[in-house]
């Protein structure tokens, strides 16, 4: 499914986005550094809230790692694990992505099964 183009997202920053699907909506945040494009559902572990208080900014200051704008929890971007905050050692939902003639594209996460 194509996600956006890759020019949406600015070297070594991020931007979010809206996913329509057939079974509902949910939000996915890119982050694309040193050429490599990390995509991770938009939903903070350890509430489900979305991770970004201003749209699309989904990066500290420094530019080092993931951060849940709710509560400070920062996660490692390149595999989405938290190393720090109320969530510490939970991970962000990755989502499969590729980059093709200039656009993203993800693969859909598989919802969990019923018990």
């Amino acid at each position: 499914m194509r996600l956006c183009a890759l020019d949406d997202v600015p070297e070594n920053g991020s931007n979010g986005f809206l996913v329509e699907t057939e079974k509902g909506r949910f939000g996915a945040m890119v982050i694309r550094r040193d050429e490599a494009l990390h995509v991770y559902v938009n939903s903070c572990p350890h509430i489900g809230a979305p991770l970004d208080f201003k749209p699309g900014k989904f990066l500290n200051r420094e530019g080092t790692h993931i951060i849940c704008t709710t509560h400070g929890a920062l996660f490692r971007i390149d595999d989405g694990y938290c190393v720090s905050g109320p969530c510490s050692g939970a991970s962000l939902m990755a989502l499969e992505a590729v980059e093709k003639e200039g656009d993203v594209y993800i693969s859909l996460p598989t919802p969990p099964s019923a018990p």
